[in-house]
């Protein structure tokens, strides 16, 4: 496999594949590829982590947990946006997508393998940074191919597949991880994503691009983790946004089981049928949403106020959240997040899509979007125990507000993007 310097090549328009597929086929088929993806990768951080976790170092669980779910993120921040430069100059007669979408789910599953038989916390570390390496790799791949071949004013229909295929994989995979024994809770979901990607792979028009014309370089790879805000505001605008509003949401998922306990009182068994609970009831009516949004959000040839919308009522959430005292209140608090996170997940794809700064580099400056979903996820365990400290009590309050303020901010900033409907 070879790279090649697009940066050399001309540009051509959204859609660039000269073998476009229909916009529908081509969305059913990229939501069952990011259904496999996220059923993977996304399952450990909701619920399956969080038991590997209590089960190896129960004493110290949220503090190695924070450890564990932090170090992968920081690997993923690096290796999306990597990945996707590499993946942007690749050249093989295989195309320069595929290879990445097959290869990484492959890796990703042996990465999977050792966090669920190794017995240590070491092992569960390392095994959980190959397989965020690996499975963003596939993200960065996948999320590419919108541009490649979906024209600007579809790319709400195909944003949406992918934001309903997330959320159906999050219950799908709870759901799973609830039912399933010991080590299959982590393989089952990977050896449905293998299957998934590979099948959305071999069937992608994926043309080979012309040979390089300059080697990469250092240069090359820093600019992969980089755009410049000044000449780019609308991207930086959207990166911000999609930083602060991720940042929101990554504060409740990540210590929901443990919220359940402190907060609410339940047992470990008892959380963990309340995780699931909570998945099949709000993240069914947040995939509805997903759905429904980047469809009308075409329709209408709209998609900030979408995005201001969605954030400002994963804010409302989140603070009916820092106030719930019992289980129905923290249901009622998830399906208002539900509801936002849909349409957020729905539109904004859709939305940075469109102030991509030069299609020829499409999958590394979504590598660049994509930070900010990675470092949300490193920065949430790692400032979320600052937050449990304060008072006599682990003052989730005080956590879930300042994650209601950060989705908040997320909304304003939308409204600084120009070039957008």
């Amino acid at each position: 496999m070879t790279v090649v310097d697009t940066e050399g090549l001309e540009p051509t328009n959204a859609g660039q594949s000269t073998s476009t597929p229909p916009p529908r086929a081509f969305a059913a088929r990229l939501a069952m590829a990011n259904l496999g993806l996220s059923m993977a990768l996304i399952t450990p951080v909701v619920v399956t982590m969080q038991l590997r976790i209590e089960h190896l170092d129960p004493d110290h669980k949220e503090r190695t947990l924070g450890l564990v779910l932090g170090i992968g993120a920081l690997l993923a921040l690096v290796g999306n946006p990597l990945a996707g430069r590499l993946s942007d100059r690749t050249s093989s007669r295989f195309g320069r997508r595929r290879p990445w979408l097959i290869g990484g789910a492959l890796v990703g599953t042996a990465g999977l393998t050792v966090v669920a038989t190794v017995p240590s916390i070491a092992g569960v570390i390392v095994g959980w940074c190959l397989a965020q390496l690996a499975f963003n790799a596939v993200m960065a791949a996948l999320t590419a191919t919108i541009p490649d071949h979906v024209p600007p004013e579809q790319r709400g229909l195909a944003s949406g597949a992918m934001g309903f295929s997330q959320i159906m994989a999050i219950v799908v995979g709870v759901l799973l991880a609830t039912a399933l024994p010991g080590p299959a809770k982590f393989l089952v979901p990977a050896a449905i994503g293998v299957v998934l990607i590979t099948a959305f792979a071999v069937t992608l028009p994926d043309p080979q691009v012309p040979a390089p014309r300059e080697p990469f370089s250092f240069r090359m790879f820093a600019g992969s983790f980089w755009v410049n805000p000044r000449r780019h505001p609308d991207f930086g605008y959207a990166w911000l946004t999609r930083f602060l509003v991720m940042l929101g949401v990554a504060m409740p998922m990540s210590f929901l089981l443990f919220f359940l306990q402190d907060r609410i009182g339940m047992s470990s068994e008892e959380a963990a049928a309340g995780v699931a609970t909570l998945v099949g009831t709000s993240y069914a009516l947040t995939a509805l949403m997903s759905g429904l949004g980047g469809w009308v959000s075409d329709k209408v040839a709209r998609r900030k106020a979408f995005v201001i919308g969605s954030a400002l009522t994963m804010s409302a959430g989140l603070a009916l959240l820092a106030t719930a005292s019992t289980f129905t209140m923290v249901i009622v608090a998830e399906l208002v997040i539900g509801i936002g996170t849909g349409l957020f997940f729905a539109v904004d794809m859709a939305l940075v899509t469109q102030v991509l700064p030069d299609p020829r580099t499409a999958a590394k400056d979504l590598g660049v979007i994509n930070i900010a979903n990675a470092l949300p996820q490193s920065l949430a365990p790692a400032i979320a125990p600052m937050f449990l400290a304060i008072g006599p009590e682990k003052n989730y309050p005080l956590l879930f507000t300042f994650a209601a303020l950060s989705a908040l901010v997320g909304a304003v900033l939308v409204t600084r993007i120009k070039g957008v409907n």
